[in-house]
């Protein structure tokens, strides 16, 4: 196996050309499935296979988990602001660092799986709400310096 392939092992995203109506029921419905799937990949672990790293160079398990936490605790930040202003510039965050806190690298993960819970389901709930005119609502990201479609 290869080093790309141990680093996406779903393989890398490809955008559609064009986000239709059932790509994004897709993809939120994703997103809701997303806690329970996960909790039942990791849930049975121990502590030491939580702290083996699942690639070489890479995070340990344990890590990742707290990751998807952190993650898209910022992606749903990042959507909440681009609703509720105009055009705002969000805050990137340096993940790596992030994954070598000590809450990333020690903490249990039962505390990351059920924020992801709660998270998820007020992310859905959101989700679900979003108007055609709220999906084309834009935020700018300071590290490419352009606009970007909430939904692009």
């Amino acid at each position: 196996m290869t080093l790309d392939q141990l680093k996406y092992p779903i393989g890398k995203f490809e955008k559609p050309e064009i986000i239709t109506k059932e790509i994004l029921v897709k993809w939120i419905s994703d997103i809701a499935d997303f806690p329970t799937k996960l909790k039942k990949e990791v849930d049975y672990l121990t502590d030491k296979q939580l702290d083996t790293a699942y690639r070489p160079g890479g995070w340990t398990v344990r890590q990742v988990v707290h990751h998807c936490a952190d993650s898209h605790i910022n992606s749903y930040t990042r959507f909440k602001l681009t609703l509720t202003e105009n055009k705002p510039t969000i805050k990137p965050y340096y993940e790596d660092r992030w994954a070598e806190l000590i809450d990333g690298k020690k903490s249990p993960i039962k505390y990351s799986l059920m924020l992801l819970e709660g998270l998820h389901f007020r992310w859905v709930t959101l989700l679900n709400s979003l108007t055609q005119e709220d999906l084309e609502k834009k935020f700018i990201h300071p590290e490419h310096g352009n606009e970007i479609q909430l939904i692009e």
